[in-house]
């Protein structure tokens, strides 16, 4: 799972990244793209190793990306149109914006404003999708006209395509009108940015850190207030020392944990769990997924060979104390490549290549 951050100069993007990856600022590439997999947090793994007491413990990640701002003389952008390749690869979108004042950082636009901010960026998602859309709509448009024998098959994506081209002409984000199932995976490959979810980060000074967002985003999955030098800087310290310093600022919880958490459900993830002596491990995994795709995440030889996938709830394993418990109670099944993971799901794939 990937997520690419974007924002105007000066916006703070590289300061969040470093509030979620913890890259000290001397590693950071200023003129590219910077990539850190920050851990994803998954309690139950404390369950599952005082159970298994395990040699190992490894908690699956989540890729974030910060993207370096506009070229000089375009300041007036977020420089959108530079990145779509990383963008249209990214599963998930942080739009972050300005709202604190400096003395010596000059804000986007002449004056801080976080919700045209906001309303700007999502005009160059939607021109970017726009392009896209409709380049593809005139080609398809040839397509159907000359009669092949795949007309049918190209006509249900054009009227598809054209239902999107004029929603992004009304300034709607794909995602509301694309439906979950078949359409989705019609438009998959094109990666629509207005399609992908959005979390909005809402930028803001240490004196406002305590506090909720200036604005609310409607379009984003959620929306939350975030004053990412004093993050970043808090990931610096030692562990040991950090609560007494978010106490004194009013912060519950590291805004790491809140944004990778709030991802993770605007993506409609789960956690499949495995578990032995040698390692427990979470792994993230679309709703939906079967087992032999599960198998799949952990070793592509696991899904050639799949034979069963020895499935047992996590609150049944937790309620049993042991594994051995667990299946002498008649918690422990065998389910086919076709069962579809619950989050939560303790698996063991036996196969045989």
């Amino acid at each position: 799972m990937r997520v690419a951050i974007v924002g105007f100069p000066y916006s703070g993007k590289s300061c969040l990244f470093r509030a979620l990856s913890g890259v000290p600022v001397e590693h950071l590439k200023v003129s590219e793209e910077n990539l850190a997999a920050v851990h994803v947090p998954e309690p139950r793994l404390d369950v599952l190793e005082k159970v298994f007491r395990p040699k190992k413990r490894t908690e699956a990640t989540m890729e974030f990306v910060d993207l370096p701002g506009s070229a000089e003389g375009d300041v007036e952008k977020a420089g959108l149109e530079r990145h779509i390749p990383t963008l249209r690869q990214s599963d998930a979108m942080i739009l972050i914006v300005r709202a604190f004042e400096s003395g010596t950082v000059p804000p986007h636009g002449g004056r801080v404003d976080p919700e045209r901010d906001l309303s700007q960026l999502r005009d160059e998602m939607l021109l970017a999708d726009f392009a896209i859309c409709a380049g593809r709509v005139e080609k398809l448009e040839k397509i159907v006209a000359k009669g092949t024998k795949e007309r049918d098959q190209y006509r249900h994506e054009l009227e598809l395509l054209k239902r999107c081209q004029a929603a992004l002409e009304n300034e709607k984000p794909l995602r509301t009108v694309v439906q979950p199932g078949d359409e989705e995976k019609t438009l998959r490959s094109f990666g629509f940015l207005t399609q992908k979810p959005v979390l909005s980060v809402i930028n803001v000074g240490e004196e406002h850190v305590a506090g909720g967002p200036s604005v609310r985003d409607e379009h984003a999955f959620a929306t939350l207030a975030v004053c990412a030098p004093l993050e970043a800087d808090l990931l610096q310290l030692p562990a040991g020392e950090r609560p007494a310093f978010m106490t004194d600022y009013g912060i519950k919880a590291l805004a790491r944990d809140r944004i990778v958490g709030l991802c993770a459900d605007a993506l409609g993830v789960i956690f499949m769990l495995t578990a032995g002596p040698e390692e427990v491990r979470s792994w993230l995994l679309l709703k939906g997924m079967t087992a032999v795709e599960a198998a799949a995440k952990i070793h592509t030889d696991l899904a050639r060979g799949f034979i069963k996938a020895e499935t047992i709830a996590f609150d049944d394993l937790r309620a049993a104390g042991s594994l051995r418990d667990a299946k002498a109670a008649g918690k422990v099944r065998l389910e086919p490549k076709g069962y579809v993971v619950q989050d939560g799901d303790v698996i063991t794939i036996k196969f045989n290549v």
